[in-house]
């Protein structure tokens, strides 16, 4: 199909690829758990934007820059690793924050949700790398337009992403129905700030 072949192994392929724990991963359940599946659901969506940038990048060739540039390739790793110190800073300041009994914490804003998802997966260039790596695998070597070619792959990868995400989103969203005491949220926000701050030291120290 448009220059593809072996579809059913790419979609088992792509389905243990977003069952790997990750980056964003942790981001969308962390998400959910601190607000809600609505908040999942926005940060799921951020993510797979980031997820059309890399396809867009890997179908029209900016992706092999990365491949073939180690400079290109750390400056993008060095900025990823900082935002992901950004998220894992505010995340921090919240778990931080004194508990005043009966306070809820309000989540951020749906938008700020999504965006952040958007650069914590735009930002990471081994997500690119990635892209260029998997996608040529499955594309026919006389495909009549390989361009189109990746750009379906990529559509198909999205697509059966983010139906990943909505069912993982679906399973964490009422765990937040228990009424945990206060510092089960300071204690998410400080964990996931940790586990950032592991995944931006991971990536900073990534050989292309």
């Amino acid at each position: 199909m448009l220059g593809t072949h072996d579809l059913p192994l790419f979609a088992v392929t792509v389905f243990v690829l977003n069952a790997t724990p990750g980056v964003d991963m942790a981001y969308a359940v962390a998400a959910t758990l601190r607000g809600g599946w609505r908040q999942g659901v926005a940060a799921a969506v951020g993510i797979m934007g980031g997820c059309v940038l890399h396809t867009l990048a890997a179908a029209f060739g900016l992706a092999a820059l990365l491949a073939t540039s180690a400079e290109a390739f750390a400056v993008l790793k060095y900025v990823g690793a900082a935002y992901l110190l950004y998220v894992a800073w505010g995340m921090a300041r919240a778990g931080f924050k004194p508990s005043v009994a009966g306070e809820v914490s309000a989540p951020p804003s749906l938008w700020r949700t999504a965006r952040q998802g958007f650069f914590t997966n735009a930002l990471n260039p081994k997500v690119a790398l990635f892209f260029l790596a998997l996608l040529p695998q499955f594309i026919d070597a006389a495909a009549p337009n390989k361009t189109l070619a990746f750009l379906f792959l990529g559509g198909w990868f999205i697509v059966q992403g983010l139906l990943f995400m909505l069912a993982l989103i679906a399973l964490v969203a009422p765990l937040r129905r228990t009424k945990p005491h206060p510092w089960v949220g300071r204690g998410l926000n400080l964990g996931g700030a940790g586990l950032f701050t592991l995944l931006a030291a991971k990536l900073a120290l990534t050989k292309p």
